[in-house]
């Protein structure tokens, strides 16, 4: 039979999140996060890893390019993210550099997009379309060299067939005018120039 003690320690509940810093850690940040946490009666520490560089990170959007640092902390009384981030705020650090959210809603947005991934990979494998026939491979010649290149753009079907009736005329334009002297707009005749001294004669 179990003692009363036994019993209420394996009974006790504790609390496990996931934090996270955005960018370089100063040296003995963690450790120094580590003791202000004793408030919440810490359980255990996992060493801290770090992640490769990122193009950008969900949780710190403001902070692309940068690697992270990821602890998991177990307590045994519960916490919220302002109180770590004030923590933080405390030993010198930009709150804005550090999260904290519960290890199992961590954990379930890393089993959501693995699904994701695994759901969308080899979409192209399998599918229901026929193989292409002689003629749609013939086809894809032409559109599958460079694009400034390809036959199409080239010009290289040619439109000049005949077609029943003959062909059409080519149509006219004003350039196929007769060109003349005679003004198009009208008959009257300008009046000579009036005599002047530099021109006497008009």
């Amino acid at each position: 039979m179990n003692t009363l003690a036994k019993y209420l320690a394996e009974s006790q509940r504790t609390y496990n999140y996931r934090i996270k810093i955005v960018g370089d850690v100063p040296a003995g940040f963690v450790k120094g996060l580590e003791a202000k946490l004793d408030q919440f009666d810490v359980v255990k520490v996992s060493t801290p890893k770090t992640t490769p560089v990122r193009k950008s990170n969900t949780d710190f959007p403001a902070f692309p390019n940068q690697s992270m640092t990821i602890v998991d902390v177990e307590f045994r009384y519960p916490a919220i993210e302002p109180q770590i981030k004030q923590l933080a705020q405390l030993m010198g650090l930009d709150p804005n550099r550090i999260v904290m959210n519960t290890t199992a809603y961590e954990d379930s947005l890393n089993q959501e997009a693995n699904r994701v991934q695994e759901l969308n990979q080899d979409l192209l494998k399998d599918t229901d379309y026929p193989e292409d026939n002689a003629e749609q491979r013939a086809l894809k010649k032409d559109y599958s060299a460079e694009p400034h290149d390809h036959v199409v753009l080239k010009n290289a079907y040619r439109s000049d067939f005949t077609v029943a009736g003959g062909r059409t005329p080519a149509a006219k334009t004003t350039n196929d005018l007769p060109q003349g002297i005679k003004s198009p707009i009208s008959n009257i005749k300008r009046p000579p120039k009036p005599a002047t001294g530099a021109q006497p004669r008009g």
